[in-house]
This record gives structure tokens, sequence and C-alpha cells, in this order.
């Protein structure tokens, strides 16, 4: 049931972000003041904003910008934990203490803190807060590449492969980054969730997408002084970032339990 909830939901989320990159009922950033606070018509099916822009654009433009910020960030923080964490499994010793140290010391601040702090210092932009959020990623996924490189490297066709004379990069490229692909995965999708809800919440403050890029957080700081004049600018992009959220947590959720056998066996 979680599969296939998390998994209408993330496609309706990426549906509607793949479409916006070729057509929108209305050029999102176009504003009509004399047709500002528009209820939804035929020709703007949700109606428009206090200046006149349609808010099906927008939410579109915005869930195109959602996933992009995401989706780079999850890449950037994922391939450098992996990086990390695989190489602190296969070279052990110092190199181990120290990359974990260091991991540890990601945990220690609370990760949106962090990226608020970083995207301040940095600037307001898309780029930065994918740079922020991607930090935020790194100690997350060598966490979880280490532990899982860690069991293959316990396995008897990894001593096998060590008896016949590979060296620990080959093992690494040839039997433990594959193997550890799966769990990988699921954090990758679970993380995809809390990067969108990063990026909204930055744009909330002002350090994410600026103007005219579309960002729901934006869309939610505009409306906020607007919530008892139009609830409705408020409600619609909040509803946006809940569906996307809760749709790649569920879906990580089932990934999670279908490919951990040990649940699977539960079941």
């Amino acid at each position: 049931m979680n599969f296939r909830i998390g998994a209408a939901l993330v496609a309706l989320v990426v549906g509607a972000a793949l479409l916006s990159l070729v057509w929108t009922p209305h050029p999102p950033a176009a504003m009509d003041i004399p047709g500002k606070f528009a209820p939804a018509s035929f020709e703007h099916w949700l109606g428009t904003d206090q200046l006149g822009r349609d808010l099906v654009s927008q939410l579109m433009a915005a869930s195109a910008n959602s996933m992009a910020v995401a989706l780079v960030a999850v890449l950037i923080g994922g391939s450098l934990g992996v990086v990390l964490g695989v190489s602190a499994a296969a070279l052990g010793g110092w190199w181990e203490d120290v990359a974990m140290r260091l991991a540890d010391l990601g945990f220690a601040f609370p990760a949106l803190l962090f990226a608020i702090l970083l995207a301040a210092a940095l600037g307001p932009s898309l780029t930065n807060a994918v740079l922020a959020i991607a930090f935020i990623n790194i100690p997350v996924f060598a966490r979880v590449s280490r532990a899982a490189a860690h069991q293959v490297w316990t396995q008897d066709y990894v001593m096998a492969a060590r008896a016949a004379g590979l060296g620990r990069f080959a093992i690494t490229r040839d039997h433990v980054l594959p193997n550890i692909a799966a769990p990988v995965i699921v954090q990758a999708t679970i993380e995809f969730a809390v990067a969108i809800l990063a990026e909204a919440a930055l744009s909330y403050l002002g350090l994410g997408a600026q103007p005219p890029a579309q960002s729901w957080g934006r869309m939610l700081a505009e409306a906020q002084t607007l919530i008892y004049l139009a609830p409705q600018l408020a409600i619609w992009p909040g509803l946006c970032i809940m569906a996307a959220v809760i749709g790649f947590g569920l879906l990580g959720d089932a990934l999670r339990d279908m490919t951990d056998p040990r649940l699977s066996r539960e079941r």
C-alpha cells in the first residue's frame, strides 16, 4: 500500500514538473493586475494570486525547480558521501577514523539550520541552495555506505577475491559498489523528500529561488500576509510540498521494506 500511494504521489509531482518544461496553462511569471485574486475558472483552474499570475502555472513551474534542486543536491551529496563511506570501509585505519569523525561533525549541526547558515553566507540563489542541501547529505550517505560496505567486505566472495590478488580498489569497484546500491538508492529516495522540504524552507526564508524563478516556499512566503484574504494562495503550495514529501517518504519506506530480507521475513 505504501508503495502504491508513494508512487502515485511521486508520479503526479514529477509528471507536473516534466510537463511544465514544455507547457503551462499561462506563462508562470505573467502578471495581470486587473485580474488579481480571480476565483477558479475555466481560464484559471485554481485562480490567480495578488499580481494576477496563474496559480496552476506557478505550481507547475515550482515543481520543476524543486525536483531539479533535490535531484542535483542528492546526486552531489550522495556521490561524495558514498566515496567517503566506501573508502573508509576499504582502507580502514586512520582514514576511517578521520572520515567518520568528519561525518559525526556534520551530524552535530541541525541539518536545516546549517543549510540556512551556508545559504546565507554564500548569498540567496538556487545554486547556493543546492550546495547547502548537498552538503548536509554527505554524512548521511557516508554512514549508510560505510555500514553496507563493511558487511560486503566480510562476505566469502570478497575474501576469495582478495586471496586471488585483487586490490582494494578493484574489489570496491567490482563487488562492493554493486552490492551496496540497494540501500544507497533507498536512502537517496528518502533524502529526496528531505531535500524538497529544505529547498522550500530556504526559499520561504528568501535564501533559495529568487524572482522570477518559481518556488513553493517563496509562494508560501508571499501568501503569509494574505492568509485571511486569499487562503488558497498558501493552501495549494503547502499541499504540493506535503504531497511531494509524503510521496518520496512512503516510496523510500516501501523500497527499504522490499530490499531488507529481515523485514520481508517478518511480513
